[in-house]
C-alpha cells in the first residue's frame, strides 16, 4: 500500500516541522509511544512536554523514557491538556514546534476515561498560541465509541472555522473501512 496509514503519516508530518533542539507537546501521552518518538525526535537539547489526566498513563510512560534514558528531555504532568499554557514555562510561548494528540481513551485502560470536546478545544486554543509558525499540531481523532462520535464532530466544526490567515488545517481519512478508522486533522500555523 502506498498510502501511509495514520499513526506512521502522524510521525511523517511532525518528523517535517521538528527539528532537534525544539520544544514539543504531547497532549495526550497514554501509553507513551509518542511521548518516545517525540524524545528521540527533539534530541538532547530539546524539550517535550506531556500531559495525562491518568497516573498510570504518567508512569507507564516513565519506565519507558527511562528504559531508553530519555526521561532528560521529557517533562510529564498528571494533569488535563487544557492546563497546556499555564504549564508551559513563558520562554517557550511561541516556540512550539509540534503537538500530538490521541484522542478517546487509554488503550488498554479505563474506557470511560475519555477526552472530551471542550477541553480539547481548550487545548489545541492553546497550542495554537503557543506554537511557532509553521509549528505542526496533529489530532488523531478515535470515533468508533459514543463519546468519540461527540468528540469528532465538535472537533470538525471547531477546525472548520480556525482563519485560514492563522493556520492550514488538513483531514486524512480513509473513507471506505466497514468501521470507524481513526483520522487525522493536522493544523500548521502559519
Amino acid at each position: 500500500m502506498k498510502l501511509d496509514r495514520i499513526l506512521p503519516y502522524t510521525r511523517q508530518l511532525l518528523e517535517r516541522a521538528v527539528s532537534p533542539g525544539e520544544v514539543v507537546i504531547d497532549a495526550t501521552v497514554g501509553n507513551g509511544n509518542d511521548t518516545l518518538f517525540l524524545a528521540r525526535l527533539v534530541g538532547e537539547h530539546g524539550r517535550v512536554y506531556g500531559f495525562d489526566i491518568q497516573k498510570e498513563a504518567i508512569d507507564e510512560t516513565m519506565t519507558k523514557l527511562e528504559e531508553h534514558e530519555l526521561k532528560n528531555r521529557v517533562l510529564l504532568f498528571n494533569q488535563g491538556h487544557e492546563t497546556i499554557e499555564d504549564t508551559l514555562p513563558p520562554v517557550h510561548h511561541g516556540k512550539v514546534a509540534g503537538v500530538v494528540f490521541n484522542l478517546g481513551y487509554l488503550p488498554g485502560g479505563d474506557e470511560t476515561i475519555v477526552t472530551r470536546p471542550r477541553t480539547t478545544i481548550s487545548a489545541v486554543e492553546q497550542c495554537l498560541r503557543v506554537m511557532k509558525p509553521g509549528g505542526m499540531m496533529v489530532l488523531v481523532v478515535y470515533h468508533g465509541h459514543p463519546e468519540g462520535a461527540v468528540e469528532r464532530d465538535y472537533l470538525l466544526r471547531f477546525a472548520e472555522q480556525i482563519d485560514g490567515m492563522e493556520a492550514h488545517v488538513l483531514r486524512y481519512q480513509f473513507i471506505n473501512n466497514q468501521t470507524p478508522s481513526p483520522f487525522i486533522i493536522a493544523i500548521e500555523k502559519r
